[in-house]
């Protein structure tokens, strides 16, 4: 009898199975080894180390012996890291050795060869290879080939093979469930398991369906910035985390995770995506909002929460100030600005002591000014400190002589002198040498907090200098550019004046004010920074973007968003595109869209893509469901008990819900009436919270990035939605939703969706 294909590959996955377990007890024996090494050397290390610090030479040989002690630790360490970083590998690959198969020849070479595709490499000799880990060159071919001649990229350069055979394995703990061969990248039919399934609390890495335009993402490494524009669902979160995930595995030993930062929309969406890395057997990289970026720099200010910001009045007025000051222009001002200062309305402080002027403004300008008028901004401040430690130095001396000093030093106690002392040989030939030594360091102790604030250039005042500049914006920029007159500009830099008093900030002020301090200050930006992701960018503005440039200045930056989904920038997120192209190298910058919706059903993204007017892009992937639905009741108490009965009929069918409200206040209130009529059901108010299983109600500016198989929209009706503005919040909301999309409304549908085909929805 022969045997069939699925029974041949299967034999083949248990002696790997096999093969695995083996090297598991390896990796468990090696850690062992290493943990009794560890505990030797610290034995070894109390009960024989001796310190010797009577003689030079003991010292040293003390030194040289901890040293030793030291390093032996540390490989020790290095080694039980490596080693349990292994066997974790191991485990995944235990459950799912591997899930693709290629059969390809070489160009010029006629041996057909078979590679086997999984989340880790494997071997069973150095030169052997069960597995190759997803990130591999060779595997590649299977992301991007069809079957026939594929080019792949290798560090020896471009290779050609003739590909033979894809196939693609369905694993569930080392037993193949389904097997098929195709000519896709991923077919449809291992696509539809995978979307099929519900939706957790944590997002998963799926690196058995990257798409062949995910691949380019993911494998891009000449791009000084990658511009990914994605649609609602279309995977781009996913391939730009399996993307880090390829850059540390390309870059290893050259770039760790601590050298790569993500932005992303909100810290709800941080948690989300906290465990795809280590599933992809690499530490997570450093994660963090734009408002934390911000509000760390400028603890003392209040910088604009997302609630604040989204509920914000944007009238008319305010979105032509908004836009000014979210613009690139408004940056080069400010640079402009900087260049300034190099010779004038640089603003100081005096520097006090006790409450007396130590140092005046008056003084501290004149030596700022004083310099050569080639110095920049960076040079100009630390001459100006160098100058004033001078001063203060040269001043400690003539202190020290005066009589107060002298008698202060005469009323010290045995224990103040000894701190005075502070453990130098007291070898000073006679009394008033070792009187003037006391003396000094007795000033010099006392002067401290001088010393202390020119350090941290505390003379200067970045809130004056912040004041000034946004008075003096008309002078730089041309206002009606923007539609707006000087009055307006006035009354709005009046309006930021009052606000700093109260020591708040919005988000586009407090992002002037730390590129302001940064140029003041001369700072250079985080250097060792090698890869930025920017995640929404859609809610960026080019100021914004221009600073983290600044920011960063050795990293190379990968972007991505949805252009339908701006909540915050609105139309203005249109231009971006345009403003990026003059930040970066049009030669080394990549734009890549991915246009296909694989998160929601066929039905839910042909209603949603319906919304938009003029938007990006979206088809839906063939993945059929039921369509969605749309109910409007007389009013919001009979709304409530719709809701209730859709809420029993997802729980019934085990569906996580999520209901997605406009604003908190309406969440609350929502929460409230659904929690005395007996539902179980958490309101998500902050972003910090963390995403509990169950239904959830969270409002629409916290929903971003995240996915559940059913939303249920709360009122969605013309009070509610009614300006243009809210086309984009619309879609982004009905976007959420993976398997089932239902609308309510009390009184009356919203007119954002009018124009919607009544054939792509069924009316309650």
């Amino acid at each position: 009898m022969t045997l069939s294909q699925k029974q041949i590959e299967q034999e083949r996955m248990n002696s790997v199975v096999e093969q695995i377990r083996l090297a598991q007890k390896k990796n468990k024996a090696e850690i062992k080894k290493v943990e009794a090494d560890r505990e030797e050397i610290m034995d070894d290390f109390k009960n024989n180390v001796r310190i010797k610090t009577d003689t030079y030479a003991g010292m040293m040989e003390t030194g040289l012996t901890v040293r030793q002690q030291q390093q032996l630790l540390q490989e020790r360490e290095n080694s039980w890291k490596n080693a349990t970083q292994r066997l974790e590998v191991l485990e995944k690959l235990e459950k799912k050795p591997y899930f693709a198969r290629i059969d390809f020849t070489e160009k010029g070479n006629g041996e057909k060869e078979s590679v086997y595709i999984g989340l880790g490499s494997f071997a069973d000799s150095p030169d052997h290879f069960l597995v190759y880990d997803w990130r591999a060159p060779i595997s590649s071919i299977y992301y991007d080939g069809n079957l026939g001649e594929v080019n792949y990229q290798t560090p020896e350069g471009e290779q050609t093979v003739d590909l033979t055979l894809k196939r693609q394995f369905m694993v569930e703990d080392g037993v193949i469930v389904t097997l098929f061969d195709t000519d896709e990248t991923v077919g449809d039919q291992m696509l539809l398991e995978v979307l099929d399934e519900s939706s957790d609390t944590k997002m998963k890495s799926i690196v058995t369906t990257i798409q062949r335009e995910q691949n380019k993402i993911i494998r891009d490494t000449d791009s000084e910035l990658l511009f990914v524009q994605g649609a609602a669902g279309s995977g781009k979160t996913s391939a730009v985390l399996q993307r880090v995930a390829y850059l540390l595995y390309r870059y290893r030993g050259n770039l760790s995770s601590s050298q790569v930062v993500l932005f992303s929309p909100n810290q709800l969406f941080n948690d989300y995506i906290d465990q795809v890395l280590p599933e992809l057997g690499e530490q997570n990289m450093v994660q963090m909002t734009y408002y934390q970026y911000a509000q760390r720099r400028v603890p003392k200010i209040h910088v604009e929460t997302l609630q604040e910001r989204f509920e914000e009045d944007n009238h008319p007025l305010q979105r032509k100030l908004n836009a000014l000051k979210s613009s690139l222009a408004l940056f080069k001002a400010t640079q402009q600005y900087g260049d300034i200062l190099n010779q004038s309305h640089m603003r100081f402080r005096d520097i006090k002591f006790n409450g007396e002027v130590f140092f005046s403004k008056k003084k501290i300008k004149a030596i700022y000014y004083s310099f050569n008028a080639n110095y920049n901004l960076r040079n100009r401040l630390d001459a100006t400190k160098e100058r004033l430690i001078k001063m203060l130095n040269s001043k400690i001396d003539v202190i020290a002589k005066t009589d107060e000093v002298q008698e202060a030093i005469q009323n010290l106690s045995r224990e103040e002198l000894m701190a005075l002392y502070d453990g130098q040989p007291r070898e000073f030939g006679n009394a008033d040498k070792e009187m003037k030594f006391l003396a000094r360091r007795y000033v010099m102790n006392q002067l401290r907090p001088i010393q202390r604030k020119i350090m941290k250039n505390q003379f200067l005042s970045i809130n004056k200098q912040f004041v000034h500049f946004i008075k003096n914006v008309p002078a730089l920029v041309d206002l009606k550019k923007y539609d707006l007159t000087d009055e307006n500009w006035s009354n709005a830099a009046q309006d930021t004046i009052n606000r700093l008093k109260n020591h708040k900030l919005s988000m586009a002020d407090v992002t002037i004010y730390l590129y302001l301090y940064d140029l003041i200050t001369g700072k250079r930006g985080e250097t060792e920074i090698r890869h930025v992701f920017i995640d929404e960018i859609q809610d960026y503005s080019p100021y914004q973007l221009a600073y983290l440039k600044f920011g960063f200045p050795r990293a190379k930056f990968t972007m991505l968003g949805d252009l339908n989904q701006a909540i915050f920038t609105k139309e203005n997120s249109r231009t971006l595109l345009d403003e990026l192209s003059t930040m970066f190298d049009s030669e080394k910058t990549n734009v890549v869209q991915l246009t296909k919706s694989y998160r929601s059903t066929k039905q839910i993204t042909d209603f949603t893509k319906e919304v938009l007017i003029g938007g990006e892009a979206v088809t839906s992937f063939q993945r059929n469901g039921e369509l969605p639905t749309i109910t409007v009741d007389a009013d919001e108490s009979r709304l409530l008990k719709d809701v209730m009965m859709q809420l029993h009929r997802n729980d019934a069918e085990k569906l996580t819900t999520a209901i997605i409200g406009k604003s908190l206040k309406e969440c609350e209130a929502l929460t409230e009436a659904l929690k005395q009529n007996g539902m179980q059901v958490t309101l998500i108010k902050t972003e910090n919270q963390r995403l509990v299983p169950g239904t959830i109600v969270v409002p629409a500016y916290l929903a971003k990035g995240l996915e559940f198989d059913a939303v249920i929209m709360w009122n969605a009706n013309r009070d509610n939605y009614h300006d243009e503005n809210e086309r984009q919040l619309v879609y982004t909301i009905c976007s959420r939703a993976m398997h089932r999309l239902n609308i309510f409304a009390a009184k009356e549908l919203t007119p954002l969706m009018s124009r919607i085909d009544p054939t792509l929805y069924e009316m309650l």
